[in-house]
């Protein structure tokens, strides 16, 4: 089993250019299936939940082309539906959360799809019925089948209807979106995610020749059309890893630049990290992050401590606030933080707290941490990386702790940060990557 071994204690210094955006990515790569012509996608992240995902398009029969690094050609020319059927389908769909995301393009363009309940990280129930609720307005039938734990969808005849969501999710919302592109009639969709990535989806489909109003609101108006073309798109740097990057500063007291963010979509990202203290400026459209011995939280206005929580776009993503409770360990000041989302993200601070962390774990959803304004430098330990978010938040802890951590399990990081070790290495982290099992 792979795991990082990291020597702490040490300031980093230097540049690091974001990823592509993990969450685009999976909705920009299913939007291949819905045009048979040839789509252009440059930035893609090379982290294994999107290279899973190309895997299972190439299964599908979508021809692929690496142009270069991070550029891909797809063409959806020849579609093998059958391929639902299959038994190599069942492990590769069930093994990636995103592979729900092809079943919208698929119902659009063949009016069938099958998909195995799919796994991806543990940090709660994920509910798929926002989806199924929604093709199901639009006159999809889907069918599931305990024994195999698959679900078969048949749609052979699309039509738009009114869909009021019973979540903002965002996948979701692309799911039905891509679906609806294709349906007979206007589908209108109300309390729709607006989320960047969304709006990116929405922007590529048009140029594709579709017809989506009301983008960047909460309130979309789709009008079919009988067929879509192909076009070229570059994906937005991932949010995730630019607030990731900005609370890794802050711990460890570096002097970071962070390049090429796309700052205007960052919306309300930047302000919650100031809120923690931490100081930061833009030349151009890289974030500079000053060398800082303390960072002081604020308070509201009456005196009373600083919630942070999260809400659907332009509300602070949920993705950040295992990132924001880390950083804030460190903070002169205290933060409640109030994870909505997810009942299982916040157990991963037992870890912190052996680690020497001050945090009084109220609930499932809620933590206080009462900053230690570096004080006191928390301590090396071994621990196993619960999820994504959770394993970069331990990454940081330990690049900012005195002595040796090991992180175990750190496929879990792998799937949503590219090359990471070597990237940290580059700003002169001390971290190798061991093959190791966890001792107890």
């Amino acid at each position: 089993m792979n795991a990082f071994e990291i020597i702490g204690g040490k300031k980093l210094k230097g540049e690091i250019v974001p990823q592509g955006a993990k969450n685009e990515a999976l909705q920009i790569l299913s939007a291949v299936l819905l045009t048979d012509q040839k789509m252009t996608i440059s930035n893609i992240p090379d982290i294994k939940d999107v290279n899973r995902l190309i895997d299972l398009l190439k299964a599908l029969g979508v021809t692929v082309n690496r142009l270069d690094g991070d550029t891909y050609e797809f063409e959806a020319k020849n579609v093998n539906i059958d391929y639902f059927k299959s038994d190599e389908f069942k492990v590769k769909g069930g093994g990636l959360r995103g592979s729900i995301m092809i079943v919208g393009p698929l119902l659009a363009r063949f009016g069938t799809a099958a998909i195995p309940k799919p796994g991806g990280d543990k940090i709660g129930r994920r509910r798929l019925d926002t989806h199924f609720l929604g093709f199901e307005k639009l006159g999809a039938k889907f069918i599931y089948d305990a024994e195999n734990n698959f679900f078969n969808v048949d749609a052979t005849a699309l039509t738009g209807a009114y869909i009021l969501m019973d979540e903002a999710s965002v996948t979701g919302t692309a799911n039905i979106v891509m679906a609806a592109v294709l349906a007979k009639g206007v589908t209108t969709i109300y309390n729709a995610a607006c989320e960047p990535y969304l709006q990116q989806l929405c922007k590529m489909l048009n140029r594709m020749g579709a017809k989506i109003s009301g983008i960047g609101s909460n309130l979309l108006s789709i009008e079919g059309v009988d067929k879509l073309g192909g076009t070229s798109h570059r994906m937005l740097p991932d949010m995730i890893e630019i607030g990731s990057f900005i609370g890794l500063a802050a711990m460890t007291g570096s002097e970071i630049t962070i390049k090429n963010v796309c700052f205007e979509e960052l919306g309300i990202i930047p302000t919650v990290f100031s809120k923690l203290g931490i100081k930061f400026e833009l030349k151009g459209d890289d974030i500079f992050i000053p060398s800082q011995e303390s960072y002081e939280i604020e308070t509201f206005i009456d005196g009373s401590i600083l919630t942070v929580s999260d809400a659907p776009w332009p509300g602070f993503t949920p993705d950040l606030l295992s990132i924001v409770l880390v950083t804030a360990i460190q903070a002169k000041g205290n933060v409640l933080i109030h994870q909505k989302m997810f009942e299982s993200r916040l157990f991963f601070v037992d870890k912190l707290i052996d680690m020497g962390a001050q945090i009084i774990l109220c609930d499932p959803h809620r933590a206080t941490v009462i900053g230690l304004n570096k004080t006191t430098k928390l301590r090396g330990i071994e621990m196993t990386s619960p999820d994504i978010r959770a394993g970069v938040s331990l990454l940081i802890a330990a690049l900012s702790a005195q002595g040796k951590s090991v992180i175990y399990n750190i496929e879990q990081i792998e799937r949503g940060y590219q090359h990471i070790e070597e990237r940290l290495k580059a700003l002169g982290a001390n971290i190798k990557r061991i093959d190791s099992q966890p001792s107890h």
